[in-house]
C-alpha cells in the first residue's frame, strides 16, 4: 500500500469516528446547563400537576447533560391555553415539553372552539397511564341510581366545555337522559373538588386517580356513588360501575361512546411541539420511559397514592392519530350528543 493511499484510509477513518462522535458530543452540550420546562394544562395541586413534579424531580437523570426540569402550570379555557401555547409558542428546540388533560384531542374533533392545533403533530413521548375516569356525586345528594339522575338534578362543576370533565356529563344528557347541570369557569380540576367539599357543586366527572391522590377520605368513607365509569375495562376499585359504552342501546350509540372514551385510554400524555427534530425527540421519549421505571420515581409514585402503568410514546401517537381521525358519521353524532 502506498504511503499516499494509507494516510488517505487513516485520514477517512479519522473523518468517520469524528461523524459518530459529534452527534453524543452536540446532545451532551445542548442539555447541558439548560432548563427543560414541563407545561401542564391543569392548575396546582390535582394529580396531573402531581405527576409532573414527580417526572420533573427523576427525568433528568436520563438525559444527556443532565438538565434541571420545571413544572409550569397553564391552567385555563378548558385546557385549550397550554394546548395552544405548545402548539404555537414553545419553544422548539426540546427544551419545552407538556402534559395535557387527555381530553385535548378529543375536544379538537368535537367542539373546536378556540383549537389552534393539530393533536396528530405534537411529538407525543409516552405516558405515565391512569385509571378510568368517573362521574359520581355525594351520596347526600339523594341521586344514587342513574334511573333517580332522570328525574333529578344534580350540580356539576367543570373548567369549560373542552374538558373531560364537562364533555362526559354532556354526553349522560344528551344520550342517556340523565339531569347534570353543569357550572363551567372554575380554574383548575383541583377547585372543581374544593367546590364540591364546600356544598356549591354536588358532582363532577374526573379520574379515579385525582381523588385517590387528594380526596380518599370520600371513598374510605363511602360518601360517593358512581354512575358510569370511562375506560375499555372497568376499574378493579369499582368494578359493579358500569363503563360507559355498556350503557349504549344500540350499536351505532355504542360507536360514539366508544369515541368519546378514547381519551381514558391515553391516561396522563406526555409530548413535545410540532417541529423539535426526530434525534431529539427519541431522546426525550427514551428518557421519559426509563424514568418511569426508576425505582424512586415508582417509590414516590407510591407513596403519593399514584398509579403507574407506563404507554410508549408511539402507542400514544396511534390513539390520537385514530380520534383525530375518525369517520365522520361517528364524529358527526358524537358532536350531536355534545350539544
Amino acid at each position: 500500500m502506498s504511503a499516499s493511499r494509507g494516510s488517505r484510509i487513516i485520514g477517512l477513518g479519522a473523518l468517520v469516528a469524528a461523524a459518530c462522535a459529534a452527534p453524543a458530543a452536540a446532545q451532551e452540550d445542548f442539555y447541558k446547563g439548560k432548563t427543560i420546562t414541563i407545561v401542564t394544562s391543569t392548575g396546582p395541586g390535582g394529580v396531573y400537576d402531581l405527576v409532573a413534579r414527580l417526572t420533573a424531580r427523576h427525568m433528568g437523570k436520563y438525559i444527556v447533560g443532565a438538565p434541571n426540569l420545571v413544572v409550569n402550570n397553564m391552567p385555563g379555557a378548558g385546557n385549550m391555553l397550554a394546548a395552544n401555547y405548545m402548539y404555537e409558542i414553545a419553544p422548539k428546540d426540546g427544551t419545552s415539553i407538556a402534559v395535557f388533560n387527555n381530553a385535548v384531542p378529543l375536544n379538537q374533533v368535537l367542539d373546536g372552539r378556540g383549537v389552534r392545533f393539530d393533536a396528530s403533530k405534537f411529538n407525543w413521548l409516552g405516558s405515565t397511564g391512569g385509571r378510568n375516569e368517573a362521574v359520581f356525586a355525594f351520596r347526600t345528594a339523594g341521586v344514587l341510581t342513574l334511573e333517580d339522575l332522570r328525574s333529578r338534578e344534580l350540580v356539576v362543576g367543570s373548567t369549560g366545555p373542552g374538558s373531560s370533565i364537562a364533555i362526559y356529563p354532556t354526553v349522560m344528557n344528551n344520550m342517556l337522559g340523565a339531569k347534570f347541570r353543569i357550572v363551567n369557569g372554575y380554574k383548575s380540576s383541583t377547585e372543581v373538588f374544593l367546590a364540591m367539599e364546600r356544598g356549591e357543586i354536588n358532582a363532577r366527572s374526573g379520574s379515579l386517580a385525582s381523588i385517590s391522590a387528594g380526596f380518599q377520605r370520600w371513598l374510605d368513607e363511602k360518601r360517593l356513588v358512581f354512575f358510569a365509569q370511562v375506560g375499555s375495562r372497568r376499574d378493579k376499585d369499582i368494578p359493579d360501575v358500569p363503563l360507559l359504552t355498556e350503557l349504549a342501546r344500540n350499536d351505532d350509540e355504542r360507536r360514539v361512546l366508544a369515541l368519546i372514551s378514547a381519551p381514558a385510554e391515553l391516561g396522563q400524555p406526555y409530548l413535545a411541539p410540532p417541529g423539535v427534530s426526530s434525534a431529539r425527540v427519541l431522546q426525550l421519549r427514551e428518557a421519559f420511559a426509563k424514568s418511569l421505571r426508576d425505582a424512586d420515581f415508582m417509590g414516590d409514585a407510591e407513596k403519593a397514592q399514584v398509579d403507574l402503568d407506563p404507554i410508549s410514546g408511539e402507542d400514544i401517537a396511534k390513539i390520537v392519530h385514530d380520534v383525530v381521525h375518525a369517520p365522520e358519521h361517528v364524529v358527526a353524532a358524537a358532536r350531536n350528543a355534545l350539544k
